[in-house]
């Protein structure tokens, strides 16, 4: 085993966590929704799980975290973090919809600190007549860290509230991680308006209510900017497609775009699912149900500038534009029998050659068609009313639909439909099986399952999933053939239970550990004590 080189710093502060007898690992963090900017759910960085150790004899669950309401965001993590008067501790970021966010030391459990995004005499929001988030709405999406050279981490999360006089407010917020504190003078209350005459709309344009939507996609991050979108409460009118960036340093809002302007709906929420971006800038998204302009302009764009029910690509540079769409050609009956594409969140894959030695840069998705669609990312596809001129379809791979978000591994794209097996399709010369070749024992109840995937470099491939039930059930196999390795239920008298399911939680693995969020908190899961 060979070791990298270190700083003086390094080497100080590893003493120091040996003295205090406090595990951090420097090199591991999960910061943003699914790993990385791409979605693919895989820490390819796991060195203590492997598929001989996960099992119900060495492995379970450590300990229970509580919060004080639901965890609709996925926790994250964030390493190595002084802590004034405590030493250093790997930190675990917890959102609930009680507009609380929590640190707690993601290695024993102890609390660091718990803050209220709450103004005075304010409380979170009511479920504005929606069960999608029930009985009420405070920070749903998965916030987004940075860590910027000289920082300690800065925690972005928005967060819904609604004060005595039946106002609402959306509000970003920027929290030292070592504090909970409010930095860059925040937090900003959200506002925007776009040019257009849809729903919503006044004197040219579209206004944003903040009472009409949450924010249910976890955040992005792109260099200096964050960026947020907006679902709606169920399908209820009136409501468009947004897209925010915000500047991450002084949190003034730079850029808006709205993908449905002289329209109506096209809500951006995939299952919680973040926008997705690759290394040039480019944000990838699948948009919910919503008016398309069947009329397109010389360029191929709908007249209108309406994009619902479609697979979209933004550039960020000079401000939020679409740059590239594919719109099924039936995607307006989709969408008006609320068949929609934006249940599901995209993924980016890495890039891929074929047989000729062409080389791809690929994203996949799905939605509620039971259709899985690959499409080159540099020439998506756009309309066409009578086919899909798309790189890949696969008609009917998903049965049951998609209302989760899809992991990547070694050449493996998994997909997780409702009330079905997760189903793993392999890539070969930069085209998908149009079979699984491996699928799951579990079928997954609604609203299916979003894996996770950890890894060695490559070895000891672990997909995690959790199933919605009550108790939640964590699930984990062999990545390559999805044979079972380990779930809650094997252990006796109920060992592993930990908590009631929440139906878009998505595992979180780092360091050893498993994090699993619940209507009440997390769980925690590991090595048992004296087992390797």
């Amino acid at each position: 085993m060979t070791f990298p080189k270190v700083s003086s710093l390094s080497l100080v502060l590893a003493a120091l966590l040996i003295s205090t007898r406090m595990p951090c690992a420097f090199s591991q963090n999960v910061l943003t929704y699914h790993n990385n900017n791409a979605r693919t759910g895989l820490n390819s960085s796991e060195t203590i799980l492997t598929l001989s150790n996960v099992n119900s004899a060495t492995f379970g669950k450590l300990f229970t975290l509580t919060v004080d309401g639901l965890v609709d965001g996925e926790p994250l993590y964030l390493s190595a973090v002084p802590i004034q008067g405590s030493g250093t501790h790997n930190l675990l970021i917890l959102v609930t919809e009680n507009d609380s966010v929590y640190a707690f030391d993601a290695d024993t459990g102890s609390s660091i600190w718990h803050i209220s995004t709450l103004e005075n005499g304010e409380t979170p929001s009511d479920d504005r007549g929606c069960g999608q988030v029930a009985p009420q709405i405070g920070i749903t999406s998965t916030p987004v860290i940075s860590r910027p050279a000289g920082s300690n981490g800065v925690i972005y999360t928005v967060a819904m509230s609604k004060d005595s006089s039946g106002n609402y407010y959306q509000r970003l917020h920027a929290l030292d991680a070592t504090t909970g504190n409010e930095l860059y003078n925040g937090p900003v209350t959200i506002t925007a308006k776009y040019p257009g005459t849809g729903d919503d709309s006044s004197g040219g344009y579209v206004m944003f209510d903040p009472a009409q939507y949450k924010e249910r996609s976890g955040l992005l991050q792109i260099g200096n900017t964050i960026y947020l979108t907006w679902a709606s409460h169920c399908d209820i009118r009136p409501y468009t497609g947004w897209v925010m960036g915000y500047n991450a340093k002084t949190l003034a809002q730079t850029t808006v775009i709205n993908v449905t302007p002289n329209g109506n709906e096209g809500a951006i929420w995939g299952a919680g699912a973040g926008l997705t971006a690759d290394n040039q800038g480019n944000i990838f998204f699948l948009d919910a149900n919503g008016v398309f302009d069947t009329s397109l302009n010389s360029s191929g764009f709908p007249d209108s500038g309406d994009y619902g029910n479609a697979f979209i690509r933004l550039t960020t540079k000079g401000g939020l534009a679409v740059a590239d769409y594919f719109e099924m050609y039936n995607g307006v009956q989709e969408s008006d029998s609320d068949t929609d594409l934006g249940s599901g969140g995209a993924l980016l894959l890495p890039p891929m050659k074929d047989s000729s030695g062409t080389t791809w840069d690929l994203a996949a998705g799905a939605g509620k068609d039971s259709n899985l669609y690959v499409v080159n990312r540099t020439s998506m596809g756009k309309f066409n009313s009578s086919s899909n001129n798309i790189y890949q379809e696969v008609s009917g791979a998903l049965p049951g639909g998609i209302w989760s978000m899809p992991a990547f591994y070694d050449g493996r794209l998994y997909f997780g439909p409702v009330g079905q097996p997760i189903l793993e399709f392999q890539f070969k010369n930069a085209k998908l099986s149009t079979a699984p070749v491996a699928k799951t024992s579990t079928s997954f109840g609604y609203p299916g399952a979003t894996p996770s995937i950890s890894s060695n470099k490559g070895a000891n491939g672990i997909l995690w999933a959790t199933e919605n039930t009550n108790p939640a059930v964590l699930h984990a196999y062999n990545a390559n053939n999805l044979v079972e390795l380990y779930n809650t239920n094997q252990a006796a008298s109920g060992r592993d239970h930990f908590g009631a399911g929440n139906k878009f939680i998505i595992p979180m693995i780092i360091n050893g550990k498993v994090y699993v969020g619940t209507t009440t908190g997390v769980g925690v899961f590991g090595l048992l004590s004296g087992k390797d």
